[in-house]
């Protein structure tokens, strides 16, 4: 019976008579076990949407390229993971030669299964801040600052979040590596993703499999599964605003880890860039590889 057809047959139940042995309970204790079974219906329910553990993530440093769509390396990055306070803390930074930085943060929960608490991401200059997002998962609200024309706009939102299932910024390459063997064998996902344009929204994505490929960086050829994050955007709002796919290459073999994100800077209108595990001077696009098997 599946859980929909579950639900409807727990509330067709009489709230004053429960079937036990051939015998009639009173109503509170009929109402009692009502509650009980519903709730067990509902945590098994929100255990199935949950993204499984399936590759802990642990102690993780590493120098990543930020380049353009076509290859050129703009800036020289630093990745730092680590686990604190049954926390896991990433921090990810790109430094430009005109004195430009990126920086995002971010925090998860591993335990019982994937969260994200936390996003941030800031750019400045010279110290100075002209842009930043921020996302607080478990207070659900979102905010937004930019600069036009030196004159500050700010954004403050709640967001619709689904603990377990709503992330944004590398909490989707996290999703990914767990989500990675439904994924290549054919399941579609739908999570929730926190965008900003420049205003803080909530979007579902769907996470799909697309293929094997290989591509050259820092002068070698590297092989990685690709995916893409389509984000299903209503058909009124595509008349006032373009989002593109985001894709995200995982290494392979297994272990499944970060290889190549292409996308948007942060708000779909921003330049679209790539960025490699490994830093070179020139990065190469993607190509399929013609045949080749998926661990």
């Amino acid at each position: 019976m599946g859980m929909k057809a579950r639900l409807i047959t727990i509330f067709m139940v009489p709230l004053g008579i429960a079937a036990f042995g051939g015998s009639k309970l009173p109503r509170s204790r009929a109402t009692a076990g009502l509650l009980a079974s519903l709730a067990a219906v509902l945590f098994a329910a929100r255990l199935s949407l949950a993204i499984e553990l399936a590759e802990p993530a642990g102690a993780a440093h590493g120098y990543p390229g930020l380049c353009d769509q076509d290859g050129k390396k703009l800036a020289d990055g630093e990745f730092r993971q680590w686990v604190q306070d049954d926390g896991l803390h990433i921090i990810i930074s790109y430094e430009f030669s005109d004195g430009r930085v990126f920086e995002e943060k971010a925090l998860f929960h591993q335990r019982p299964e994937l969260t994200q608490e936390k996003w941030s991401w800031k750019e400045s200059k010279n110290g100075k801040v002209s842009r930043e997002f921020t996302a607080d998962f478990r207070a659900k609200t979102a905010t937004a600052l930019t600069h036009e024309d030196n004159e500050a706009k700010q954004w403050s939102e709640n967001i619709d979040v689904e603990p377990g299932r709503t992330f944004g910024g590398f909490g989707f390459t996290l999703a990914l590596q767990n989500l990675r063997k439904r994924l290549l064998k054919g399941e579609k996902v739908e999570l929730k993703a926190v965008g900003f344009t420049p205003k803080p929204r909530l979007a579902t994505v769907q996470l799909s499999y697309g293929g094997l490929d290989r591509m050259r960086m820092s002068g070698r050829s590297l092989k990685g599964d690709h995916f893409v994050i389509h984000p299903e955007i209503p058909p009124i709002a595509k008349l006032f605003i373009h989002v593109l796919d985001t894709q995200i290459w995982l290494t392979n073999p297994s272990p499944a880890g970060f290889l190549r994100w292409e996308g948007p800077i942060v708000v779909p209108s921003d330049p679209l860039i790539r960025v490699d595990l490994l830093s070179g001077a020139k990065s190469g696009p993607a190509q399929p590889v013609a045949t080749s098997s998926r661990e």
